[in-house]
């Protein structure tokens, strides 16, 4: 089975379903949005959410990736900064327990923490992230012994906001070797790195997974269009659109993979664990289409949890389906 390298912020998710936005608005938060918060805010919001009983869950962006490539049998890894204490704990035992060969190291500041409000009507997610440590993830860091032995590289986008680091990420992984995806992450964070985020893909990346306004932001045109423009800088481009599923472009090949149905809960991770689905397909050397049909089916059960975590229960029913997908096109 090949193997897969992941990088991105390790960021404890504390999840609150909300009943309404009113705490959204006290802390100035846009609905929607990703904010990010200093220290202090940062902790205001903790103390609130843990008079509520918020649910704790290791998370950040690349983080819930390579736990679906785990739990999926892939050989995975992932590289990420926590501090020394009780939610970094948390974190590192969280990738222990589903067999991530962790290369976490230790910051100065605390572990960092993404607040993730759920409010109705739609289950939209509101998220003020307070980075913390693993802000402190840097060039100097980063080891070509990390990257050697791994067959991808995945990347988390929020990273293209520390430059440096990300570009010696990718030139570190293409040295070894790794074909490298990305995923875009926040159409707030391709606006404000929008010519150094163009770079890295057209000079590194093989694989790009964007949401359709990281895609319209990225591309200044709609998703059709805009895959089309993605896949003539890189090798495969993904859009996904939601509910009306996602497009693929690599080449001339072009696919429209429908969504799977599901009853939606929680939108969190759902891009995450479409992308570990689609690298899973990917590895095992099914064709463009069969790689979408499994990342909407692992993305399909993550949404019926609140939460980036898919229950033993779906992953079971998520495994038998993918299953007989596959030896169908075998």
């Amino acid at each position: 089975m090949k193997s897969i390298l992941g990088i991105g912020n390790a960021l404890t998710d504390i999840l609150a379903v909300l009943p309404d936005d009113s705490l959204l608005r006290q802390f100035h938060l846009p609905v929607g949005s990703m904010q990010h918060v200093d220290r202090e805010t940062g902790n205001k919001i903790w103390q609130v959410l843990k008079k509520m009983g918020a649910q704790y869950v290791a998370g950040g962006a690349a983080g819930n990736t390579i736990t679906g490539t785990a739990v999926f049998g892939m050989p995975s890894g992932f590289i990420g900064k926590v501090g020394d204490d009780e939610v970094g704990a948390l974190y590192r035992s969280d990738q222990e327990r589903n067999g991530i060969k962790s290369i976490l190291l230790t910051g100065k500041e605390d572990s960092g923490r993404a607040s993730v409000f759920i409010t109705p009507p739609n289950a939209e997610r509101t998220f003020a992230t307070y980075l913390g440590a693993a802000l402190e993830l840097c060039p100097e860091d980063l080891r070509p012994e990390y990257f050697s032995g791994y067959d991808y590289f995945f990347i988390e986008g929020y990273l293209v906001q520390n430059q440096q680091l990300l570009r010696q990420a990718v030139r570190l992984a293409r040295e070894a070797g790794c074909y490298i995806a990305i995923d875009m992450a926040s159409y707030n964070v391709v606006e404000s790195n929008d010519t150094f985020l163009h770079d890295i893909v057209e000079q590194y990346v093989d694989i790009v997974f964007a949401n359709e306004t990281e895609a319209e932001s990225f591309t200044r045109h709609a998703p059709r269009e805009a895959v089309d423009i993605i896949a003539g800088m890189c090798d495969i481009a993904v859009v996904k659109i939601g509910a009306r599923g996602s497009y693929i472009k690599s080449g001339d090949e072009f696919h429209h993979i429908e969504a799977c149905p599901a009853e939606v809960k929680d939108a969190t991770g759902a891009g995450d664990l479409y992308a570990a689905g689609f690298l899973y397909a990917h590895a095992l050397g099914m064709p463009l289409d069969i790689c979408g049909r499994v990342g909407s089916i692992t993305a399909s059960k993550v949404v019926e949890v609140v939460g980036p975590k898919i229950d033993i229960p779906r992953w079971k029913a998520a495994k038998r389906e993918i299953r007989a997908l596959i030896a169908e096109n075998l």
